[in-house]
């Protein structure tokens, strides 16, 4: 089987977001489950960009879309464990690609790293825009870019 494997961009790290684990992210396998995964990323994300003085519904006058997906499971994660999501952005190009590493905020173990490409499309002809440079120059003050 092949595995994804994902390497994290430690010098693009822009935000730091703590959580714990609900019992209501628990899965049958009374872990963390992979699609409330996915909700704690995006919240996570959201906390950053917010960090930055953006907004995911407007970058720079345009709202976002996640293109696609790439995670690495690396180990479980139970109730009531704490957590901590970094998240990395490099410098964007056509699109912004954002790295979140989950680690247990207690001795770092990871739990997940995943890759996103977020977007931006102009909503009155429906095709992706090139970022624009308030963006650009938000994430580099960051130390992103």
């Amino acid at each position: 089987m092949e595995r994804v494997r994902l390497e994290f961009p430690t010098a693009a790290i822009v935000h730091r977001h703590p959580l714990t684990v609900r019992v209501t992210d628990m899965n049958y396998g009374r872990h963390l489950g992979h699609d409330t995964l996915v909700s704690l990323l995006h919240e996570a994300r959201i906390q950053a960009f917010g960090a930055l003085g953006l907004t995911e519904w407007d970058l720079g006058g345009y709202p976002s879309v996640v293109a696609d997906l790439a995670v690495q499971y690396q180990s479980e994660a139970r109730w009531p464990d704490a957590l901590v999501v970094e998240t990395a952005i490099p410098a964007p190009t056509r699109a912004i690609t954002v790295y979140h590493r989950v680690c247990h905020a207690e001795g770092g173990r990871p739990v997940a790293t995943a890759r996103l490409n977020v977007i931006l499309i102009d909503p009155a002809a429906g095709r992706p825009v090139a970022v624009p440079e308030a963006v650009v120059a938000a994430l580099a003050g960051a130390g992103g870019a």
